[in-house]
């Protein structure tokens, strides 16, 4: 069974930091490029983070670029993202999703063309 799996969400307070894993069952990520998405309630659900599948190329946008970073380890099958410098903003649930669309080890700004969704995590940040 074709699978991902997000893991090391929590409670934190602003300015903390928590590390995201994804990990991949039934399948390699090796050749697939995987991005991180995050819903907070009442929103549409964002990319903001992206890595390519050989590590040379990596996607953020401005809302968290400088302090969220997006790393793999494919003999591990897992995708990371180190979160710091939380803010009370970065309050969602954090879904991982490998890239479905051609060419699929390549990043895209578009949630469309990713699937394989996990079940996500969720972060949250408050004092």
């Amino acid at each position: 069974q074709v699978q991902l799996v997000e893991s090391g969400g929590g409670l934190v307070q602003p300015g903390g930091s928590l590390r995201l894993s994804c990990a991949a069952s039934g399948f390699t990520l090796d050749y697939k490029a995987i991005g991180w998405f995050r819903q907070a309630p009442g929103k549409e659900r964002e990319i903001f983070s992206c890595i390519s599948r050989h590590n040379d190329s990596t996607y953020y946008t401005d809302s968290v670029k400088g302090r969220f970073t997006i790393s793999r380890d494919n003999a591990k099958n897992t995708v990371y993202l180190q979160m710091n410098s939380l803010k009370p903003e970065d309050t969602a649930v954090y879904y991982c999703a490998t890239k479905l669309k051609f060419p699929s080890g390549e990043c895209s700004s578009n949630w469309y063309d990713f699937g394989s969704w996990g079940q996500g995590t969720q972060v949250t940040v408050s004092s």
